[in-house]
């Protein structure tokens, strides 16, 4: 039987169209780069959720504005991510790795390709039109 977890990531790019990267340090897909997120905790909103995981990872605080998409990511033993990706904005703080982000960074889009992104970002951001 598949167990499904839900998590939140947000979408986060400053004025000079860098998007906000972490590092993942844990499974799934631990040491690629993706945007911020984590599992959503009880009783908690998606929305609250995603502003939650990116301050956690990134010491950085965000609004929160419409959900882009909702992704499956399959992940060990039966189990499967239900991921709800969020369109966000900084508001305030220092960027800083945190939680279970190995490392945090502003990524230009010209940079993407040479990192290892999680499986399928550069084409969920292109195909919502969130690639700038």
């Amino acid at each position: 039987m598949t167990r499904r977890i839900v998590g939140v990531g947000a979408i986060v790019w400053d004025t000079a169209d860098r998007l906000l990267l972490v590092e993942r340090g844990r499974p799934p897909q631990a040491g690629r780069w993706t945007v911020p997120g984590g599992k959503v905790e009880p009783g908690e909103s998606l929305p609250a959720a995603a502003a939650r995981e990116v301050l956690e990872e990134t010491g950085l605080h965000v609004q929160v504005g419409v959900e882009a998409w909702v992704v499956d990511i399959p992940g060990d033993d039966d189990v499967v991510f239900e991921v709800h990706d969020f369109v966000a904005e900084v508001r305030s703080g220092t960027l800083r790795a945190g939680d279970d982000a190995a490392d945090a960074r502003w990524v230009p889009v010209a940079e993407l390709q040479r990192l290892p992104l999680t499986d399928g970002l550069v084409e969920h951001l292109t195909r919502y039109g969130l690639m700038r």
